[in-house]
């Protein structure tokens, strides 16, 4: 289920948050439903090569998020809520608008540039979406 991950030294960001990156990212999207088993601690620092302490950082971050639940002796799972991928959603929407806006801002566009280039994407996706079906 976790097999795939990549995390780089080159990254500038702790082995962790990446683990928790990807972690979310596969939850948002699916790959990993409500009470599926994660792997081990010790079994995804072993995929990893990381460190157990690395790994166990990133899974206590998790489930103090409400992300994961873990039961001391049966180890850790997706957590049940049932808006767990809603909120990870709305997280990751948050931070792609927040990188939009930055690189508006870079090319000097105005605040109705950026709501008229957001429309003209939606529009042009939805149109997308109707030759699709």
């Amino acid at each position: 289920m976790l097999s795939g991950f990549v995390l780089s030294q080159a990254d500038g960001r702790p082995m962790y948050l990446q683990i928790i990156e990807q972690i979310k990212r596969r939850i948002a999207v699916g790959d990993c439903k409500a009470g599926e088993l994660l792997p081990s601690i010790r079994q995804l620092a072993a995929d990893l090569q990381v460190s157990v302490i690395t790994v166990k950082r990133a899974y206590l971050e998790l489930e103090r998020e409400g992300i994961i639940a873990t039961q001391h002796g049966k180890g850790s799972v997706v957590a049940t809520r049932s808006d767990t991928a809603a909120r990870l959603y709305e997280q990751e929407l948050a931070r792609q608008l927040e990188q939009a806006v930055h690189l508006a801002r870079l090319l000097g566009l105005s605040t109705r540039e950026m709501q008229a280039r957001l429309r003209e994407a939606s529009d042009r996706l939805a149109g997308e979406i109707k030759e699709k079906a």
